[in-house]
């Protein structure tokens, strides 16, 4: 059974700004995607290089900002629940409490944005409660499994295929309501089939044991301290990136699309892997580096608030109950529209951060995580 270390756990700068990356990375591709509206009609504004932007911001963004996000979620649940454990007290039913409130942030968030992810953070959260009790070689065991993709190598070795048929027909009913239905059209319709959506997406694209995977990653990584300057941390993230860029480099050198339903979660793993590596060990090792990315820790530190008001704006501008924008913008047009999501959102948290000291959703969840 794992216990404390009774270390303290000081707040990790380097945490925020990968948070308010992750953050930015997701507003990018939801705008790319339209905030998942993929009309079949002409779009009236393009430019030649769309598919262009699109495909380079896929391989940078798509699978890699989400993984960031998952994983410093279980980081997160791992510095509460070793604070609690230093005061000798339990946070698993504290920690339980804390996601049925996360769910129900997921509920307003999937009103405007059938994407949402908030709803399954707080699914898959619940498990890392039994998970917590376990010792570091039994967690490292797990994650090594959830790593290799299991559901799609059964698949891959088996020649079982996952019918996907359902999801597609959500997904049908989905577009025709974000690009034609009202407003409140568009809110019944995610809330009836969003949820649903969302966990066969996660089934389709091999992020059903992937997501968990990051989860426990991140509190693993927390139990290791990996994320503070200490002894020789930066030596071993110096190790994984060196690794995780052998690997990302090795798989585009190689032809895999035979392996592709089973190879792609894991070449997203590395990628992510290799971009967290490089981030961490250049914050601690160059000052310039950190006061350029400081911007993201003002944005990291507000991430459930802004991800949620991202729903909102971005749905408004381009679902066609508001500004109908799906219709007219190609993709580097959008993706301009993303960047203008993220500087509004980040003057609106530095506004914010002068005067207080949280966002305004997570002094809200803190307050009703502790009442």
């Amino acid at each position: 059974m794992y216990r404390t270390q009774n270390l303290p756990n000081d707040r990790i700068q380097v945490a925020d700004a990968l948070r308010g990356i992750a953050v930015a990375g997701i507003i990018l591709f939801h705008s790319v995607e339209h905030f998942n509206i993929f009309t079949q009609d002409q779009i009236a504004h393009t430019l030649a290089y769309d598919q262009l932007v699109a495909d380079v911001l896929t391989w940078l963004l798509s699978g890699k900002m989400y993984g960031i996000f998952a994983m410093l979620f279980g980081l997160s649940f791992f510095i509460m629940n070793d604070n609690q454990q230093q005061k000798g007290k339990s946070f698993s039913g504290r920690f339980a409490w804390r996601m049925c409130l996360l769910f129900l942030f997921g509920i307003i968030n999937m009103a405007f944005y059938d994407g949402d992810i908030l709803m399954l953070y707080a699914c898959y959260g619940l498990l890392l409660i039994p998970i917590s009790y376990l010792p570091s070689k039994w967690v490292w065991c797990i994650i090594a499994v959830l790593a290799i993709q299991p559901v799609e190598l059964f698949c891959l070795l088996t020649g079982y295929s996952i019918d996907n048929s359902r999801f597609y027909m959500l997904f049908g009913i989905a577009n025709e309501a974000h690009e034609h239905a009202s407003f409140c059209g568009n809110i019944l319709t995610n809330l009836l089939y969003g949820f649903e959506m969302n966990l066969r997406f996660n089934i389709v694209s091999g992020r059903l044991t992937q997501l968990l995977c990051f989860f426990i990653l991140g509190m693993q990584l927390g139990r290791q301290r990996l994320f503070y300057n200490e002894r020789d941390n930066l030596g071993a993230w110096c190790i994984i990136a060196c690794v995780s860029t052998y690997l990302v480099f090795s798989y585009n050198l190689v032809d895999l699309s035979r392996l592709e339903s089973w190879f792609t979660s894991i070449y997203n793993f590395s990628m992510m892997m290799m971009m967290v590596s490089l981030i961490v060990f250049a914050w601690y090792i160059f000052k310039g580096f950190r006061r350029v990315l400081h911007c993201f820790c003002v944005m990291g530190r507000m991430s459930l608030t802004n991800y949620l008001l991202q729903s909102i704006i971005g749905s408004f501008i381009f679902c066609g109950y508001g500004l109908g924008c799906y219709n007219y913008l190609g993709t580097t047009y959008a993706v301009m529209i993303g960047c203008g999501i993220i500087v509004c959102q980040y003057l609106f948290a530095r506004y914010w951060f002068a005067n207080h000291s949280r966002g305004p959703l997570e002094g809200i969840w803190r307050k009703l995580t502790w009442i």
